[in-house]
């Protein structure tokens, strides 16, 4: 079993560049996708306020052993 390969058909036309834009703007879609990711888990990550101790909680710290 043979198989051959006419490169005439895969080689793409570079002549008019437009595949290196649609590269450059497949990389740049892809890098704010990955930024915003990037920032969603930074923010998911963050500690929740801490709020202020109901009634003595906390206040009163036993130093003697």
């Amino acid at each position: 079993m043979a198989i051959t390969v006419n490169s005439a058909n895969i080689s793409p036309n570079l002549a008019n560049g437009s595949i290196g834009v649609k590269v450059a703007q497949l990389a740049k879609g892809q890098q704010e996708a990955e930024g915003q990711i990037a920032i969603d888990l930074i923010n998911a990550a963050s500690a929740p306020a801490k709020s202020a101790p109901v009634g003595n909680t906390g206040h009163n710290i036993d130093t003697t052993a």
